[in-house]
């Protein structure tokens, strides 16, 4: 008998964990971010799909801190030590940023792939967490899901095939 496996789907400007049995998945990353965080001891597996790299630019009212790289990153390693990660184990993955249109002007702010790659390191470096592999760049989009027994990151595209990290 096929064991039935528990998917937690993350949505876009989302973030979500899974711990013991499962599979954590978001599709739809073409400039935004797929950050993966691990606990291999406890088998614990994070994700956010992060849209935006900085929640200075946010506008009033609800913030929604899974959409930024600033916000969304600390409350995805907050639920996991909450859940009994350790932050000396936590590992990371990563997919997505992506250049999905070439722009012959518009300067930086145009780079949202590119400079989601960046507040994604940079959160990582700040929290000393590893980043064990990266899919991230170019011009096409992915969907990734993480087995939070394993830790093994699955890429999909429609142009680059299937990857694992």
């Amino acid at each position: 008998m096929i064991e039935e496996q528990n998917i937690v789907k993350v949505g876009m400007a989302d973030l979500n964990v899974v711990k013991t049995s499962g599979i954590i998945r978001t599709t739809g990353l073409g400039s935004c971010v797929g950050l993966t965080l691990y606990d291999k001891n406890i088998q614990l597996a994070g994700m956010a799909h992060v849209m935006l790299p900085s929640s200075d630019i946010a506008r009033d009212g609800q913030l929604n801190i899974a959409k930024y790289a600033d916000t969304a990153l600390p409350e995805l390693v907050r639920k996991m030590t909450a859940l009994g990660a350790s932050r000396s184990r936590i590992v990371a993955k990563m997919a997505g940023g992506a250049q999905m249109f070439n722009f012959s002007s518009g300067g930086d702010h145009m780079r949202i792939g590119p400079r989601n790659v960046e507040a994604c390191k940079l959160f990582l470096e700040e929290y000393k967490i590893p980043l064990l592999a990266e899919d991230t760049g170019a011009n096409y989009g992915r969907t990734i899901e993480m087995d939070c027994i394993s830790g093994i990151l699955f890429i999909r595209s429609v142009q680059m095939g299937k990857k694992e990290l």
